[in-house]
């Protein structure tokens, strides 16, 4: 069903990316009791810096999602990582697929753009948000960012086509935590 969803560049301060983001913002109130904290400059994604989405249903936003650079990572098999931030579905438009189709979206945008793995930051109060990322591939990776002092965060990263498979230079299984 995710045919459906027409995905746009857009500016991160575009009307539309504003109300989704705001939406976000209040959903985190629930899961967090408060927004996310973590530092976010809009014109980390303008190209050539980075890059931001959203997605249309009937003309109506209904997703979004963006990447930025971020520096090398220690501990972290990549030269290019892009982060993703924000991405977020409206609950009237969950389980049709249009996270998915974000997120590949943005992995091939970012892959384009010269990215060699994707990394990323959420919680385990976001267990659907964690499947989503799972089956699509991402693995734990170490600690980063702004989140990477929080033993309760999940870091996760994926290695894009054409790379070599492996993420990170934890064993197995381990946590990234």
């Amino acid at each position: 069903m995710a045919d459906s969803l027409v995905i746009c560049s857009v500016g991160y301060d575009d009307p539309a990316a504003s109300q989704l983001i705001g939406a976000l913002q209040a959903y985190y109130h629930t899961l967090y009791h408060g927004p996310d904290r973590s530092p976010v400059d809009p014109r980390e994604f303008t190209p050539p810096r980075g890059r931001f989405f959203v997605g249309y249903r009937d003309e109506l936003p209904v997703a979004m999602g963006g990447w930025r650079w971020v520096d090398p990572l220690p501990g972290l098999v990549a030269s290019r990582p892009a982060e993703i931030k924000r991405m977020y579905v409206v609950p009237a438009s969950r389980g049709r697929g249009y996270g998915r189709a974000v997120l590949s979206h943005l992995e091939a945008t970012a892959g384009e753009a010269g990215a060699d793995v994707m990394v990323l930051s959420t919680g385990p109060v976001q267990p659907d948000a964690i499947a989503l990322y799972r089956s699509a591939g991402y693995d734990d990776v170490p600690g980063f960012g702004f989140y990477a002092r929080y033993d309760t965060a999940v870091h996760l990263g994926k290695v894009l086509r054409g790379q070599s498979s492996r993420v990170s230079e934890l064993p197995p299984g381990g946590t990234g935590r």
